[in-house]
């Protein structure tokens, strides 16, 4: 009897996102590959240890030859790309190596399915596109057919692996989808990211860790929502008979002052204003002010809705860097540190 288990290839498995798509696909039976860069990347340890059903392999976006490699040996059903260079900030410091990692990686990728596959039409395609693409808004909320106004090298690169998708698309007949996501946060998300540097920064002054958070613009609005939530909608674009871009959002913005509020009540701290201190250091060199989507046709075509809200989101983000911190704490109390 020929083997029916799907499987699945995903970049940038090491991050949030692809942690999470790791454990949806892998509860609906997948065989799940990902690709990891290097022989001593430092998460590989954290894959191996808690997601020992993932068969990881060495590539790089940067390298078209390892890729093709990776889709001979997995030969996947779905392939989902959310490798990238994907901190705005670091984006202006290296925009040369964004866009040869999150541009011209997508590039690749699409290409080595060309090649691989051959035409047989077996492997669907997902693209991680995102919110950074509208930028300057044109208009409010954003949906699938506002114009795109990046205002970051990250933003810029992202252009152009959504629009390459779309090319492949429609000049292979590759069933590509491109995923608009509106940002999404996690307990695993990384420490340089407004949202986990706020919670894991409450943490520590809640424990006497820390003394102040120092930030950027706090006046910012985003559309945000749970990673874990986000993947299943990335799923369900493959599982679409036809391919198409979908914006994942919650249609709801929040400041960061309101992720101030959230996230120092739930330490008990009711002001927050002495311990927070803004540093021109920490602002875009061409801000977006507002980032509202339109998840409206994720919702009738995928059906497809978030679940978690902006407050559950935030405790439960607090709640997990105060273990953090405090097994941190413990340790170095254990040691004599």
């Amino acid at each position: 009897m020929a083997n029916t288990q799907k499987r699945a290839l995903i970049t940038g498995i090491t991050g949030q996102d692809g942690m999470y798509l790791a454990e949806l696909l892998h509860e609906k039976d997948y065989q799940v590959y990902g690709l990891i860069r290097g022989q001593h990347n430092p998460k590989r340890h954290i894959l191996e240890q808690h997601f020992p059903w993932v068969e990881l392999l060495e590539g790089d976006l940067s390298d078209m030859g390892s890729l093709i490699a990776a889709l001979e040996v997995s030969q996947p059903d779905e392939v989902y790309n959310l490798g990238a260079i994907s901190f705005v900030a670091l984006s202006f410091k290296q925009p040369e190596l964004t866009g040869n990692i999150t541009g011209l990686g997508a590039l690749r990728l699409l290409e080595a399915i060309r090649v691989v596959d051959g035409g047989k039409g077996k492997m669907r395609y997902y693209q991680a596109s995102t919110s950074e693409l509208y930028g300057k808004v044109r208009e409010t909320p954003q949906n699938e057919l506002t114009p795109f106004h990046p205002r970051s090298p990250y933003g810029v690169a992202k252009g152009y692996a959504h629009f390459m998708t779309v090319n492949y698309r429609e000049s292979y007949g590759i069933h590509a989808s491109c995923g608009i996501l509106f940002n999404h946060e996690s307990p695993r998300r990384g420490y340089e990211f407004v949202t986990r540097k706020v919670t894991s920064s409450v943490a520590r002054i809640k424990l006497g860790l820390q003394k102040e958070l120092v930030l950027g613009n706090i006046d910012s609005q985003r559309d945000w929502g749970f990673a874990g939530d986000y993947v299943e909608g990335m799923w369900r674009m493959l599982q679409q008979d036809e391919p198409d871009d979908y914006v994942l959002a919650t249609g709801v913005t929040h400041p960061i002052s309101e992720l101030l509020d959230l996230s120092f009540a739930e330490v008990g701290i009711t002001d927050w204003k002495p311990y927070v201190k803004q540093d021109p250091r920490f602002m875009r060199p061409a801000e977006v002010d507002l980032l509202l989507g339109d998840p409206s046709k994720a919702k009738t075509k995928l059906g497809w809705e978030p679940k978690v809200k902006f407050p559950e989101l935030v405790k439960m983000m607090v709640a997990n860097d105060l273990e953090i911190e405090g097994k941190k704490e413990l340790g170095s109390a254990n040691s004599g540190a």
